[in-house]
């Protein structure tokens, strides 16, 4: 029987292997040093922040892997010897493979900082991260402060969660305004003053200098590079995740930033793939960045895999890019490309329109010859993801799109909706028909 190994349990992994399973009788096994059973890692704030328990987290109950015959291995890969089709475990035990798939998702990417040993020093990605949390922020008593290097969703993630245990924060991000390398500039600017709005000292324009010991390996601050220090017991690190690879040097692999896998999500090695986070196209498809660390695009490859190792080769074509967050209590929705307003691309225009209140606003980014829709942002209004991606599949234009959008409307029933309003705008704005 043939035997599929995955490294990584996952979004990717275990959605491989539950297609596997869905379509096959071969034997699967999923490794992984981190849990023993698959977990919501965007679940993983509400933890701390004691909207969940830990066993509230896990998609599947523990009986569910027997049931279905996908063994689980807690043990960590330190090498990957593809000529021998094995695995090599940190605590000495050796295992085979027929197929491997890598899944290993992301790590914390961080940038030479002296100071980053530190204890109190953290990224948040893993179980490990929040566990490491527990202990160094367990209350405002043992953290009273905590500085947080970067923007972005998880730094905005980490925020939320230590405000809700009293302890103040102070967030240093590059930019002038929240995360405007993704953001058009009026979203990023409400984002910010939204931030602000919760009591976390957000400072724009400032980047970290170093991180300050205690004298005995501990937090005590950061220094800016204006020369400015802040005090605190707890740096957390959120600029940004990379690959999680460093296991598989020597092994043959080719890897650049994450592995390189072409369409089929095949490694340069017969019988290796990799998928989710830590897969790197070769060539990038149409706009996506060749890495993406995504929820969805990792469940996606996922499910496109397991078609071709169940004998059905198949490409990854992940369609329409979209993706979801939330900043507080302001939710956020992207479909289609809407660049920042520092990379708008040639003929691209935005029509944008914010609600007075300044928490709701969305952004429409159109060709500003053609008139074709290219994607929006949505800010405290929900969409439907199906209509709009069938209008970017249609090449709608932009007048239809605004028209339409009440039709688009994911709000409950008695939610008040601003399209009338939006439409007004438009009008007065930049109607072409």
């Amino acid at each position: 029987m043939e035997h599929i190994v995955i490294i990584g349990n996952g979004i990717s992994g275990v959605t491989l292997a539950r297609h596997i399973r869905k379509n096959s009788d071969k034997r699967i096994t999923i490794i992984s040093a981190e849990s023993d059973h698959f977990f919501s890692r965007t679940a993983l704030m509400y933890v701390y922040m004691g909207h969940m328990r830990w066993e509230d987290i896990k998609p599947y109950e523990d009986w569910f892997w027997e049931k279905n015959r996908i063994e689980l291995k807690n043990a960590y890969v330190q090498k990957v010897h593809t000529a021998a089709k094995t695995l090599y475990f940190a605590h000495g035990e050796t295992f085979k493979y027929d197929k491997l798939v890598i899944a290993t998702g992301s790590t914390t990417a961080s940038f030479g900082w002296p100071g980053l040993d530190l204890k109190g020093v953290q990224g948040l990605v893993t179980k490990q991260d929040l566990e490491e949390l527990e202990k160094n922020a367990p209350n405002n008593d043992v953290c009273k402060h905590a500085v947080i290097i970067g923007g972005g969703l998880i730094g905005v993630e980490l925020a939320e969660m230590l405000h809700t245990r009293k302890i103040g924060v102070t967030m240093l991000v590059r930019e002038h305004a929240f995360w405007s390398g993704v953001l058009p500039n009026g979203e990023a600017e409400m984002i910010s003053r939204h931030i602000l709005s919760h009591g976390i000292d957000l400072r724009h324009n400032t980047e970290l200098d170093e991180i300050l010991d205690d004298g005995t390996g501990k937090v005590a601050g950061i220094r800016t590079k204006s020369g400015e220090k802040i005090e605190c017991q707890l740096v957390g690190i959120a600029t940004g995740v990379k690959p999680n690879i460093a296991f598989l040097k020597d092994s043959g692999i080719e890897t650049e930033r994450g592995v390189l896998v072409n369409r089929m999500l095949e490694t340069n090695v017969t019988d290796v793939y990799a998928i989710g986070d830590c897969a790197q196209q070769r060539e990038p498809i149409g706009l996506r960045k060749p890495v993406e660390a995504v929820w969805y695009t990792g469940r996606m490859m996922g499910e496109t895999l397991a078609q071709t190792i169940c004998g059905k080769p198949f490409e990854y074509k992940p369609g329409h890019w979209f993706n979801s967050a939330k900043f507080f209590d302001i939710e956020y929705q992207t479909y289609g490309w809407v660049s920042s307003t520092k990379t708008l691309r040639e003929n691209e225009a935005h029509f944008h329109w914010k609600h007075k209140d300044d928490t709701k606003c969305i952004t429409i980014a159109y060709n500003a010859e053609t008139g074709d829709f290219l994607g929006i942002n949505t800010f405290g209004i929900r969409m439907r993801h199906e209509v709009i991606d069938h209008w970017l599949t249609e090449k709608r234009d932009l007048d239809f799109v605004v028209k339409n959008l009440p039709k688009a409307n994911f709000d409950p029933e008695f939610f008040k909706d601003h399209f009338k309003e939006i439409y007004k705008s438009y009008k007065g704005q930049l109607q072409t028909v």
